[in-house]
């Protein structure tokens, strides 16, 4: 049976969406002085819960510190995130939905609360960053391999270039609730960063992200 429908030309070489062609151009390393700064559900709903003496991270305070300090100094966005969710400690009317106390958010630093696993479908991040003109994210907090994972996935695909600071992260070994089988902080982490790393992000270091925004601080100051 004949038609007279006109498939449309499938090889022909068309342009790119803007989205497409700005995650395209922004996969080359964005310079520091275009970064934010997230800090991602360092809050203390964690900390009442058993599991947090079994964290993967003991530094993790002093490092994601030590990202604020220098990202303040070089007067770079500083973003907070934290989670909410039905658990008791994540409610919005629990008394631990708060930043850690190692955290002294100041006036300009924007708290934004989400109820996804990534920091940008429940929030106004992205509008955030864009009106900061902000093409570079630096991803801290917790879990690693939930919520900062699943927000450096989205970012990247979403244009900007990310830097993935594990050893500013935490998590917890994970049961799997249908064969009891654990999975260790180890192998979490080592997962995370083999599928992270060239695909959605770099896996940086805290020395290195400091001695990167201390050198633009130079140079602009030269």
């Amino acid at each position: 049976m004949g038609s007279d429908l006109q498939w449309p030309e499938m090889t022909a070489r068309r342009p790119l969406p803007a989205p497409v062609a700005l995650y395209i151009e922004t996969m080359n390393k964005q310079p520091i002085e275009r970064s934010a700064l997230l800090v991602i559900d360092a809050q203390d709903s964690f900390k009442v819960e058993p599991r947090w003496e079994l964290r993967s991270n003991r530094d993790f305070e002093r490092n994601v510190d030590a990202l604020i300090v220098a990202w303040r100094a070089a007067s770079l966005p500083v973003i907070f995130v934290m989670h909410t969710d039905s658990d008791a400690a994540f409610r919005p009317t629990s008394p631990y939905l708060r930043l850690m106390s190692f955290i002294v958010r100041r006036e300009d630093e924007p708290l934004l609360v989400k109820t996804t696993r990534n920091a940008f479908t429940s929030t106004d991040l992205g509008t955030r960053l864009d009106l900061l003109d902000v093409t570079r994210v630096v991803v801290t907090g917790i879990q690693t391999e939930q919520c900062c994972e699943t927000t450096a996935r989205v970012a990247a695909d979403l244009g900007y270039d990310v830097d993935f600071v594990t050893e500013a992260t935490c998590s917890f070994p994970i049961i799997n609730p249908e064969t009891g089988e654990e999975m260790s902080t180890g192998d979490i982490i080592k997962r995370t960063e083999f599928v992270l790393r060239g695909r959605f992000a770099r896996i940086a270091t805290v020395g290195g992200l400091v001695a990167e925004v201390e050198g633009a601080a130079v140079l602009s100051n030269s």
